[in-house]
């Protein structure tokens, strides 16, 4: 079905000079929500009633306010020929509700999410009433009281609190509660917390005796999704189905705590340094610092770390975190969960790039050669790394909060890394318009990680250490009212069945 069957035609519109007044008169008189407004004949934007709503708020006169500053503008257009699955993906992708169809330059008609629905009950009986998007893009594929990502804001949260704020606000430890337990801790609660977690770092012994043998045997990323298998095998963890939520949960804060003794133990043999051991002293962070330097940190080290931990923990229903929901919803153990979320993370288009943007930076080489660098790497469709996420469509707050926490440490490649992105934006804007691209996590990760002495094969391990938590619950949360997942898929090759021939 194409997109030409789908639309209503013709477009209801208003001019960009029109009244918000105006405008709602019109959309209240086609009983719709939402105008395709034009300037000299051609799609300058959209109203709709939730703009309508935000002027509203902000107190102005709709008699006089126009809707050229309110609407949302040069949406993306749909081409009369295009299938419905292209409708359907851009419209889900960009919260729109509406969207106009043009041929050429001439409006046409719009596609609603109503057109949508209402196609979808043209399909045959037993089917599913619309195929999903590749990707699942844009799909609810589930309810979570954990948190959420509001891409086209800039903005994410853990349980109710930005998630930036706690960065500001608390301690990893603090959110680390506030996860597992759906509220903030007073002192007493976050002491006793403390405690219980840290008395929990050091590795049983089967794994600690196997880890020099495997250390040296893969990435970080290999080690630690061999020694969680090992781990949970080693404590004879059982299915989620054989055990109630307490278990699971003692399990997942057991395997928390170790991820770092892990991670750091390992890479310490890998380079051929004695292991040093944990302590019960120290906070996560200054922990993780002093296990893998054998140092005890700088606290302004040790408190960026813990805000870059913070801020990495969870977010939203990304690869990883859905991967770890799946395998739970086949009620296998939690460390297959954390296993296949792990290698979910250590693809390159999920496991980000802290450590190649860093290389990217070296590349480049000074803040004189930013432009010429990048310029010719956009030209030649070659990837920025650090640059662009598949839901923000704003600037990362993760990124702007990070850049924050960097100039707070100071340091030449601070300033350096400032510099180039302020030059990777104009490009990307002049080169790359409409395609709003911004820096992501990775960019300043890397910098702040860099700055407190964290070596560069050790990003995305200290990634995953933070991530390992909101993994476990989302586990956790799956566990408690669970459905295994199942989707469908369309066939689409060779009609069957066809006559087998001879051998």
């Amino acid at each position: 079905m194409l997109v030409r069957d789908l639309m209503s035609a013709p477009a209801v519109t208003c001019g960009t000079d029109a009244t918000l007044s105006k405008a709602a008169e019109t959309m209240r008189g086609a009983e719709i929500g939402s105008l395709v407004v034009t300037h000299e004949g051609k799609v300058a934007g959209i109203l709709t009633e939730r703009d309508l709503l935000r002027a509203a708020a902000a107190g102005v006169d709709p008699v006089t306010d126009a809707v050229g500053l309110w609407m949302t503008a040069n949406p993306d257009a749909l081409g009369p020929e295009e299938d419905a699955a292209a409708a359907w993906a851009s419209l889900t992708h960009h919260h729109y509700r509406h969207l106009p169809v043009v041929d050429g330059e001439d409006l046409i008609g719009v596609v609603s999410i109503r057109d949508l629905f209402g196609a979808a009950s043209l399909r045959p009986a037993g089917e599913h009433a619309a195929d999903a998007p590749r990707g699942l893009e844009g799909v609810v594929v589930a309810t979570t009281t954990v948190g959420d990502v509001r891409g086209r804001e800039g903005f994410y949260h853990y349980r109710q609190y930005s998630a930036v704020d706690l960065a500001a606000a608390r301690s990893f430890e603090d959110v680390w509660y506030l996860l597992f337990n759906a509220e903030l801790p007073d002192r007493t609660q976050a002491e006793a917390f403390g405690a219980e977690v840290r008395s929990m770092r050091a590795l049983p012994p089967g794994l600690a005796d196997l880890l020099p043998a495997i250390a040296r045997a893969g990435s970080p990323l290999d080690v630690l999704r061999t020694s969680v298998s090992l781990f949970g095998s080693e404590l004879g963890w059982k299915p989620v189905s054989d055990g109630d939520l307490e278990t699971v949960r003692s399990e997942a804060l057991a395997l928390c705590a170790a991820v770092p003794t892990i991670l750091a133990t390992a890479y310490r043999i890998r380079n051929g340094l004695e292991p040093v051991a944990p302590r019960d002293d120290l906070s996560f962070a200054s922990n993780y610092l002093w296990m893998m330097t054998g140092t005890e940190p700088d606290p302004a080290y040790a408190r960026a770390i813990d805000q870059y931990l913070i801020i990495a923990t969870d977010h939203g229903f990304n690869a990883s975190t859905f991967t770890a929901r799946v395998i739970t919803s086949t009620q296998a153990d939690l460390a297959a969960a954390i296993c296949g979320a792990i290698g979910a993370l250590s693809g390159p288009l999920h496991g980000g790039a802290p450590s190649r943007a860093l290389d990217m930076l070296d590349a480049i080489g000074t803040p004189e050669n930013a432009e010429p660098w990048l310029r010719r790497a956009v030209e030649n469709n070659e990837r920025l790394m650090g640059f662009g996420h598949r839901v923000y469509k704003t600037e990362d707050p993760r990124s702007k909060f990070l850049r924050q926490v960097a100039q707070d440490l100071g340091g030449s490649l601070v300033g350096y890394a400032m510099e180039v992105e302020k030059t990777a934006v104009r490009v990307l804007a002049e080169l790359k318009p409409g395609r709003e691209l911004y820096t992501n996590v990775e960019f300043y990760a890397g910098v702040v990680m860099n700055s407190c002495g964290v070596p560069r094969e050790m990003f995305t391990p200290t990634f995953a250490a933070a991530r390992t938590i909101g993994w476990s619950v989302n586990v956790l949360e799956q566990m408690a009212d669970n459905r295994l997942i199942r989707p469908t898929a369309r066939y689409i090759g060779p009609p069957p069945p066809q006559p087998v021939p001879p051998a």
